[in-house]
């Protein structure tokens, strides 16, 4: 059902400023389509789109199902000043995470898996590239014991396995003996980065791109369906490499931020009160096996990928149960008046909108639903959102419920 502008103004005056804003945006060309399903304000336009190019080169890190950096950054710039405290209880790389820390927020993260902490702490603290340089030339390539499986061979060179053998023990050895740094801690991240893709600036063959590493027997059908043989890399070429691109526009100034691993709704070293803003996005169902994908990067950082508790759910009742744990921890720890943007996209063909199962799992709890923001490109009517067809499989649109903590 579609309603007019000011019959919207005169039934949810208590949150006018920002849903005044999403009914006005037009920056990309097309004007806000209103909706009221169910009695919950739709708002539905491009309010970031794939033409944008201001996101920071930082970002370059590559994880499985992360949003772009313009969704956060839409809501730090208006829902937040510089020095406001803003989280992710579901960080994975950082993007949330580095959109505060550059626009002047202090960033707050946490992650089931501590693979997150290693590639978004890094990013999140100034780094010098001599200081880099320097400390590659201090590391042993290829002077610790030969690797302790031949099954990495299908990924990598033997010479390169060599070497990534030589930094991953010294990178261990270093943190074992408490002596890593945040040199060293850039170096990882970079390595974990680089460990597989599909073109020469990685350290292995060509495989599926960094975010999803395949299995050891999926990568050896592969090089043969495509007659191929790892090739000789220079790993610290490589990390150097990456590293300018990271840096090529001057890295993060020290934004002070706060990571924690753990679980989303076990967060006590957050005080009450204090979030200004939460920009996150919780693990869809069983879309993306988080754990299989990660095994080499886990590896590599000397994560036993098995004690990795990260929620994956089959069933929408149980996902359902684990928001609303999530949402009650959020509601503690945001301040009166702050805000949470719960973006959850949709699945299985559009069949699930899980933007109801988050609304239906906040009831009762000291937080305000506002509305509900589809990001969605290239829309021709309402009716398309509600069963997005642009895409196949996956996530489609980002699917965003907005809620304010009650005064």
């Amino acid at each position: 059902m579609r309603m007019n502008q000011q019959a919207f103004q005169f039934q949810h005056s208590e949150s006018l400023d920002f849903c005044d804003l999403l009914a006005e945006f037009d920056q990309f060309g097309s004007r806000s389509i209103f909706e009221k399903p169910g009695d919950i304000p739709y708002f539905i336009n491009e309010f970031w789109t794939a033409r944008q190019r201001q996101a920071s080169n930082l970002h370059e890190v590559s994880y499985r199902a992360c949003f772009k950096p313009q969704l956060p950054r839409f809501f730090i710039d208006r829902l937040t000043e510089p020095g406001d405290l803003v989280y992710d209880p579901f960080m994975g790389r950082g993007t949330t995470l580095i959109e505060a820390g550059l626009a002047g927020r202090v960033p707050l993260g946490n992650d089931s898996n501590p693979l997150s902490r290693i590639l978004a702490g890094p990013r999140l603290k100034p780094i010098d590239l001599t200081a880099i340089q320097v400390r590659l030339a201090e590391i042993p390539f290829g002077q610790f014991p030969p690797p302790a499986s031949e099954e990495l061979l299908v990924f990598y060179h033997p010479e390169t396995l060599a070497d990534l053998q030589g930094l991953r023990g010294w990178l261990l050895d270093r943190q074992a003996s408490g002596q890593m740094d945040d040199v060293d801690r850039w170096i990882q991240m970079v390595a974990i980065n680089r460990l597989t893709g599909h073109s020469s600036g990685f350290f292995s063959v060509y495989t599926l791109p960094p975010n999803q590493a395949v299995s050891v027997k999926r990568q050896a059908i592969i090089n043969q369906k495509r007659n191929q043989s790892p090739p000789r890399r220079d790993i610290p070429t490589l990390i150097m490499k990456k590293s300018r691109q990271l840096l090529k526009e001057g890295g993060m100034p020290d934004a002070k931020a706060r990571l924690y691993c753990g679980p989303a709704d076990q967060t006590r070293q957050i005080a009450d009160d204090s979030i200004a803003l939460t920009v996150t996005s919780p693990p869809f169902l069983d879309v993306v096996d988080y754990q299989a994908d990660n095994w080499l990067r886990c590896w590599f950082a000397g994560i036993e990928v098995e004690t990795v508790a990260i929620s994956h759910y089959k069933k929408l009742e149980d996902w359902q149960d684990f928001v609303r744990r999530s949402l009650t921890e959020l509601a503690r720890i945001t301040r009166p008046g702050g805000h949470i943007a719960f973006e959850v996209g949709e699945v299985r063909g559009g069949k699930i909108l899980l933007e109801e199962a988050v609304i239906a799992a906040a009831q009762n709890l000291p937080l305000d639903l506002l509305a509900v923001m589809i990001n969605q490109q290239d829309f021709t009517k309402t009716a398309n959102c509600w069963g997005v067809s642009n895409n196949s499989k996956g996530t489609n649109s980002n699917r965003i419920v907005i809620f304010r903590k009650s005064n």
